[in-house]
């Protein structure tokens, strides 16, 4: 069963009357959260574990700076802002980006180099709208929300799935990324990186052969950098820092690499709906048109707050906190996952989820969604494999590779965490004991057949 159909539905009426509306499936961790609330849960109830959940924990952290709680507003607040962004945010951001990744290199990112949005989708939602009709390529599996960004602009866009195989722990070399554009004659490319839902991260050498790549074929990069902080060592320890293609990037002005991030994951400030694009400033301005109609540019209040969020001594002791407590919380789901009987293709490198395969769990749990409904009987929340099967227009029929695969968060807070590993680890244990038994009776029926 795709994870599509299943949550198609958009009311409880089997025949809800949409009038001219289509009718809107929920995506991923939206549909999760819907069917979790039905039974109860909000956000923060402490009888609820939400595995599922796409925000990292947005309380007071080890090591972190205080949560900001206050802004003092200025006059001016009051009115619409630029379409953009304000200047103020936009040149704080430039900083920050010219101080982690452009020390002593020439081009460097100004405030027009910015354009400022309500959220991280809705930066890449203008940037959807902004593209010309071209072929753009993606890989798989990837963020559930570029299905229905994809869908909206099929009559223009043609986008081109690019499937990350298992034995390579689903990351898609970039050798086969530039091969992949040159076969389709891809105009542009679109990737979370660090990648969402695997955790896998193109970094270093690679990421550097990518962007150089590009720039040598004219190709568009679209890179979705919102788990840019969240990165840790093969051994599980924090990263050194964060991982961005922005060193990377010559001239700012004549490469078309699109850069996306925001205080939403990083800072842990997702309520803000602070998100931001970053490329030349033709690129910027043009993406900051769609916004006159698609949302009248981003909140004053929200911008105000996150020019603090941005000042560099706590900018870089909040980013520090996030990886050394995600690194650990990383380490302990991997460790009880894997003596659960969850596999990995590969453990996780980035972002704040595990990407594991259910192919030796017992008693139906083998399925993704058979594993969602039953652990939220247990008041645990997963998202299953299929959602990330980006397929806009579903123009790809049959099962989904995915259905045996399920993303795991260790967003929540440590106890929390270990309260839903608890859980499903009773879970499973519970359905191999009923295995057990219903072998032992078999057993026992097939000697007595004998016997007769």
């Amino acid at each position: 069963m795709r994870a599509a159909s299943a949550a198609s539905s958009t009311s409880d009426q089997p025949h809800a009357n949409l009038g001219a509306l289509r009718e809107v499936p929920f995506m991923g961790v939206i549909f999760v959260v819907h069917e979790a609330a039905r039974r109860g849960f909000t956000n923060g109830h402490p009888d609820w574990c939400n595995l599922g959940q796409g925000q990292p924990e947005v309380g007071p952290m080890a090591g972190a700076p205080e949560r900001i709680d206050h802004v003092q507003l200025e006059p001016g607040d009051h009115a619409y802002g630029p379409l953009g962004g304000t200047l103020e945010l936009r040149q704080k951001i430039a900083d920050h980006y010219n101080r982690l990744f452009r020390g002593g290199k020439r081009s460097r990112f100004g405030p027009d180099n910015v354009c400022v949005a309500q959220g991280g989708r809705l930066a890449l939602t203008r940037a959807m709208a902004a593209l010309r009709s071209v072929s753009i390529g993606y890989q798989l599996p990837d963020y559930t929300a570029y299905e229905d960004m994809f869908e909206l602009h099929l009559s223009r866009i043609s986008p081109v799935p690019i499937r990350g195989q298992e034995a390579q722990g689903f990351c898609v070399p970039v050798k086969d990324l530039l091969a992949q554009i040159d076969a389709q004659g891809l105009s542009a490319l679109l990737l979370s990186n660090p990648c969402n839902p695997t955790g896998n991260v193109i970094a270093g050498a690679q990421l550097e052969q990518l962007v150089r790549g590009a720039r040598e074929r004219g190709t568009t990069l679209l890179l979705d950098e919102f788990y840019s902080h969240f990165i840790y060592t093969p051994a599980g320890k924090p990263g050194a820092g964060p991982v961005s293609a922005a060193p990377f990037i010559e001239d700012i002005e004549r490469e078309n690499v699109i850069l996306f991030d925001g205080l939403t994951k990083g800072f842990r400030y997702p309520g803000w709906r602070i998100g931001w694009a970053l490329g030349p400033k033709a690129m910027m301005e043009t993406m900051a048109r769609t916004a006159s109609s698609i949302d009248g540019g981003p909140s004053r209040i929200a911008q105000r707050a996150a020019i603090m969020a941005l000042e560099p001594a706590r900018a870089d002791q909040e980013t520090k906190a996030v990886r050394q407590v995600f690194s650990a919380k990383r380490n302990l789901m991997l460790e009880r996952l894997k003596r659960m009987g969850v596999r990995f293709a590969r453990e996780s490198e980035s972002t704040f989820y595990c990407w594991g395969s259910l192919q030796q769990l017992p008693d139906g749990l083998d399925d993704s969604m058979t594993f969602f409904w039953r652990a939220l009987e247990r008041k645990v929340m997963t998202v299953p494999g299929p959602f990330f099967d980006v397929n806009p227009g579903k123009r790809r029929t049959g099962e989904s590779p995915y259905r045996q695969w399920t993303r795991f968060s260790f967003g929540p807070p440590m106890d929390n965490l270990r309260l839903g590993l608890d859980r499903l680890e009773a879970m499973l244990q519970d359905a191999r004991r009923r295995r057990g038994r219903a072998t032992v009776t078999t057993g026992k029926s097939n000697r007595s057949r004998a016997r007769v």
